[in-house]
């Protein structure tokens, strides 16, 4: 399978490229300077987020499946999220890309009664705006129906999501937060990986979003 990364030099969207290319996958890498980048097996290009010139179906060859692992964090514009997955829908709509799968965050999935994990009193205050920015993501996603022919896929971790090791084990959720017997929402990042290369390859939740964690 060919695929296209956006963010792929990021902790979470390395990993994904990690799991991809160990399981034979064609990866190209857009990052921000593909100088600076030099990951063995993968073909990277330069791309800027914060560059509206560029129209990203430019830099597509013939990958089918577009990867997006992108926040606001870093440079504290939030804004940015939401307006990537709107772009992106728009701009591949002409391209070889058939599927956007999207690292998504946990804060919009419910935890009790209805209620998100971002209204929950104790959702950690410096992850707010991460948060609030990638559900409005998702309703980017929702919102599609007939705007675009992409098929996207929304994947948000566990509530915590850590370096650790890969045991291939993990369960799938969808509005709900999962958690284990002891309450705890956790998943490594390794896992997440797994997961998410496993749905790019069977495609088992095709314009849904879906959770993962043990």
């Amino acid at each position: 399978m060919k695929l296209m990364v956006l963010g792929a030099s990021g902790w979470i969207g390395s990993t994904i490229v990690a799991e991809a290319i160990a399981r034979g996958d064609e990866v190209t890498a857009l990052v921000r300077d593909q100088d600076n980048y030099q990951v063995d097996g993968v073909t990277a290009k330069t791309f800027d987020l914060n560059d509206n010139g560029v129209n990203i179906s430019s830099l597509v060859s013939d990958e089918t499946v577009c990867v997006a692992a992108i926040g606001g964090r870093a440079l504290g514009n939030h804004e940015i999220v939401a307006q990537t997955a709107t772009r992106l829908l728009s701009e591949l709509s002409n391209s070889s890309i058939q599927r956007l799968l999207w690292v998504g965050g946990a804060g919009s999935l419910e935890v009790t009664n209805g209620m998100k994990l971002i209204e929950s009193p104790d959702f950690p205050a410096e992850y707010k705006d991460e948060a609030i920015a990638q559900g409005q993501a998702l309703e980017v996603f929702r919102s599609t129906k007939n705007s675009s022919n992409l098929d996207w896929t929304f994947i948000s971790p566990a509530a915590e999501i850590f370096p650790g090791d890969k045991s291939g084990k993990y369960r799938i959720g969808y509005e709900q937060l999962i958690m284990d017997e002891q309450g705890n929402s956790r998943i490594s990042v390794e896992d997440y990986a797994v997961a998410f290369v496993d749905e790019i390859e069977n495609a088992n939740n095709i314009n849904k979003r879906i959770g993962v964690a043990y």
